[in-house]
Formats: structure tokens, sequence, C-alpha cells
């Protein structure tokens, strides 16, 4: 985070298959997928770090992120 800038965090729940995620987005559409064991620990972890955090489920992923990978 510290050599991307804009970057937002949105919290993906966790399914059958996955555990909860948390996908760090920068401004320019670039992003990682890491998991984190739930989803208070990501929004607390996104507040320590003063980036906003979104649900995923309410909010979708931001155009850019879809932009920035090819063929998508």
């Amino acid at each position: 985070m510290r050599t991307r800038r804009g970057v937002e965090a949105f919290v993906e729940p966790q399914t059958a298959v996955t555990t909860t995620t948390i996908v760090l987005v920068a401004a320019d559409g670039e992003w990682t997928r890491r998991p984190v064991p739930d989803a208070p620990t990501a929004y607390a972890w996104a507040n320590k770090l003063g980036i906003p955090c979104y649900d995923v489920n309410l909010m979708g992923y931001p155009k850019r992120m879809r932009d920035w990978n090819p063929g998508t």
C-alpha cells in the first residue's frame, strides 16, 4: 500500500470454498486478494490504515479493477 495511491479495500465473505478475504484495489485498478480471519478484522485493519473499506456484496467491485484485468 505504501507504493500505491488511492487504495480501497473490499471485504469478500467466507464461502463453502474460501475463507473471508480482503481485496485491495489501487487507483489504477491493480489489485491483490488476501485471506483474513473474519470481516470485523478486515474492517478494523482498513480503519487502522485509514483506507476506505466496503462490503463487496453491497458495493460490488470497482470498474477500474475489472478494466485492469485484460480479457474480463
